[in-house]
């Protein structure tokens, strides 16, 4: 007997003030790899994948006040493509005409609910987690309840906020 394929788990940082599972951010600015105009929900693999793509989106310099994050999890199958870095040249640089052309075929012919593209913020190590909303198996898609993101504040502090630490070079934080 064939074991049934396990579901995709992905998680989700967005700010809590608007429906975290939705993609209307997506369809109002489009992303690197959809246009806008479609209903997309970007996650991570990891946690800490999704913790990164919201610090180099946020770009504030200060604590995020209002974010949370889901796991999600998407019923396998409803099937899941792969964009691997080797099939798109430059697909961390600024001309996103390629990966955005490659992304709004996979949305329109909607053969899986799931896309996954490689991370740039991780230099293509971890992946990004693309949902389509309009897919038919997307009502099958769950979220957890929204949980505070918990930053650590280490992560929004300059060179200049940190004390000399002399003789210390290299020091590992506790």
């Amino acid at each position: 007997m064939a074991s049934r394929p396990k579901a995709l788990r992905a998680f989700r940082i967005a700010d809590q003030r608007h429906p975290i599972l939705d993609g209307t951010g997506t369809f109002l600015l489009g992303s690197r790899w959809v246009s806008p105009g479609r209903r997309v929900i970007h996650a991570a693999e990891s946690y800490a994948g999704s913790l990164l793509e919201m610090l180099v989106h946020c770009n504030t310099g200060r604590i995020p006040k209002t974010h949370a994050w889901i796991e999600i999890t998407c019923p396998a199958r409803f099937g899941v493509h792969e964009i691997k870095v080797s099939e798109v040249p430059d697909w961390n640089g600024f001309d996103i005409r390629r990966t955005r052309a490659l992304g709004d075929k996979w949305y329109a012919e909607k053969h899986s609910l799931v896309l996954l593209v490689p991370s740039v913020v991780t230099a293509g190590v971890e992946r990004n987690v693309l949902i389509n909303q309009d897919h038919p198996g997307f009502r099958y898609v769950r979220g957890t309840p929204p949980a505070g993101v918990v930053w650590d504040g280490r992560l929004f502090k300059t060179a200049a906020d940190e004390p000399l630490m002399a003789g210390r070079a290299g020091h590992p934080e506790a």
